[in-house]
């Protein structure tokens, strides 16, 4: 991938050839299903080749997903711009087709590995939480090495303490999905700034 990068910072012909090759169709499909045409989505494609120069001269830039899962949201995401700058009105059922809550986010998040994930919403629970699940997942500690290292009575509670470790987990992750909607929802029905 680090090629690929290159030769589009480059601004190498051949990547960008490469780029419109591997996600046009689909990027044209997807306009096309959702109220445009295919000239439409040749536009679209040159405006998200400038977005992503753009975002490549960026000193902080950093591509967490593949290139073509990038390249495909922001195209969905301009193309949403474009509907509602066109006073598009959708239905109930379209913004469900759409899945506006996910659609950019989750074209990148499906891209992280699961450790990845793990290792993110590690960082926001407790001290103690995050030390007990590393020791049991990341080192391999059985439950009896959790609870003579951590000091708990029983294997029974060293299992109470794990189990409310992973829900300190699922707390964070749900959160931070929630918050993820609620964002890109805001800035659909043009909430935030």
């Amino acid at each position: 991938m680090n090629k690929v990068l290159s030769d589009l910072k480059a601004k190498n012909n051949v990547a960008f050839e490469k780029l419109y090759h591997d996600n046009f169709h689909k990027v044209s499909k997807f306009v096309q299903n959702n109220n445009g045409n295919k000239a439409d989505a040749e536009d679209l494609f040159q405006e998200a080749m400038i977005v992503l120069v753009e975002k490549l001269r960026q000193d902080n830039f950093h591509l967490t997903a593949s290139i073509n899962t990038y390249v495909y949201a922001i195209c969905k995401n301009l193309w949403f711009k474009k509907l509602r700058d066109r006073n598009y009105e959708l239905s109930v059922d379209e913004m469900q087709s759409f899945d506006f809550a996910n659609s950019i986010n989750s074209s990148i998040e499906v891209e992280k590995t699961y450790i990845e994930k793990l290792k993110g919403y590690l960082m926001k629970i407790t001290d103690h939480c995050d030390k007990l699940i590393r020791d049991m997942f990341f080192r391999g500690k059985t439950i009896e090495q959790i609870q003579k290292d951590f000091g708990y009575s029983t294997v029974h509670n060293a299992q109470n303490q794990k189990y409310k470790c992973l829900e300190q987990i699922r707390k964070v992750k749900e959160d931070e999905e929630r918050l993820k909607k609620l964002i890109y929802l805001g800035d659909y029905f043009g909430l935030l700034v």
